[in-house]
C-alpha cells in the first residue's frame, strides 16, 4: 500500500514515475504481479515501470 499511495501521489503532481519492478515486493507474487499489471495497464500514461538491469542501463548508457 505504501508503494501504491506514494506512486500515485507522484502522478498526481506530474512527477515522472518509474516503479522498479523487482525492486518492490507484496504479500504474494500474484499481488506483485497484479499491482505491477496495475500500473502499467491503468496508469501507463503516467506511470513507467522497469527492472533494476534496464534501468541502471539507461543511467549508465548501456
Amino acid at each position: 500500500m505504501c508503494v501504491l499511495s506514494t506512486v500515485l501521489g507522484a502522478a498526481d503532481y506530474g512527477l515522472r514515475t518509474i516503479v522498479v519492478q523487482d525492486a518492490v515486493c507484496s504479500a504474494s507474487d500474484e499481488s506483485h504481479d497484479a499491482m505491477i499489471g496495475l500500473f502499467s495497464n491503468r496508469y501507463g500514461q503516467h506511470i513507467e515501470t522497469a527492472t533494476t538491469e534496464q534501468l541502471l542501463n539507461c543511467w549508465i548508457g548501456g
